[in-house]
């Protein structure tokens, strides 16, 4: 019960903070967006590193560059990872805090059609539901903001590739998280000595406060997949799903309340199916386990 208790809030802890991020990424301003995202490679690269050597999990990375299939899934999962972390730091600092809030919002019903089309998963009648209210809610928000929420769409696949190379290649967090960042981090430091070189870098031109707030972007990294690596040995992957709305729910919050966007009643329209459609999928996901673990129970007990 106790392990429990402290693993619900170590999930509580790692959404929360993931949820704040629109509070974060506007202080490290004036930097653009793919300076930030290139500091935040670099950092995070040095982070996990010193993470992984104080956990003793330096063999664990290096064995993973001598499995071919493995490594190949870390690449693809540090694109799609790399892609995300850009575009959301970009909407964020571009006034679409509500538009990134949408993109994790739906990446439940991403992932469900992923499942269908990449690995010819069976599709229960609640969760096709859920997909197409999911599609009509796309619609009427493109008609709101009269182009494609492309922002919220970019975040949901991308995302939803990463979990799912992730998931394939089976990797520990604290692995998974050091090697992507060892797979980026050339691209990141081409691009930071690029700047530097030019004169366009904004690291070090706005005093020592704005180069520990660039430096700390690995810890802010690091320390929320802590969290949630830690949580998810806890409690059931169930509990772990439910949390996982915390985060949008902060991050429109914070985008109607505090970032003052303009919220249309189309748009609110549209939020209220995203809604409606994770409800769905989200008691049909908690029946769905309820039936597994009666069956399984009586299984044991007839065995």
């Amino acid at each position: 019960m106790l392990e429990a208790r402290k693993g619900l809030l170590l999930g509580v802890a790692a959404y929360l903070m993931w949820g704040a991020f629109p509070l974060y990424w506007p202080l490290l301003e004036p930097a653009g967006a793919f300076e930030i995202l290139a500091h935040r490679v670099l950092w995070s690269l040095v982070t996990m590193g010193l993470i992984a050597v104080a956990l003793r999990r330096g063999s664990r990375v290096r064995a993973l560059a001598r499995d071919r299939r493995v490594l190949a899934l870390l690449v693809l999962s540090a694109a799609s990872v790399t892609v995300n972390w850009a575009m959301y730091i970009w909407g964020v600092n571009n006034g679409r805090v509500v538009e990134t809030s949408l993109g994790y919002f739906i990446n439940p019903l991403v992932t469900v059609l992923m499942g269908v089309l990449l690995l010819g998963e069976r599709v229960r009648r609640p969760q096709w539901l859920a997909l197409g209210v999911g599609i009509l809610a796309v619609l009427v928000l493109t008609w709101d903001y009269g182009r494609l929420p492309w922002v919220a769409l970019v975040l949901a696949l991308s995302f939803g590739i990463y979990g799912l190379a992730k998931k394939t290649a089976g990797v520990g967090a604290i692995e998974g998280l050091t090697a992507e960042t060892l797979l980026i981090v050339p691209f990141a430091a081409t691009y930071l000595a690029w700047l530097g070189t030019s004169g366009d870098a904004d690291f070090g031109s706005h005093g020592a406060g704005h180069v520990v707030l660039l430096m700390t972007t690995g810890i802010v990294t690091a320390i929320p997949l802590l969290c949630f690596g830690a949580a998810a040995t806890r409690i059931p992957l169930v509990s772990l799903g439910l949390l996982q709305y915390l985060a949008p729910i902060l991050q429109f919050a914070l985008g109607v309340f505090w970032f003052h966007e303009d919220m249309p009643p189309g748009r609110w329209a549209g939020f209220a199916l995203v809604w409606l459609a994770l409800t769905v999928l989200t008691v049909d996901a908690v029946r769905h386990r309820s039936r597994q673990l009666a069956l399984a129970a009586r299984s044991a007990t007839a065995g």
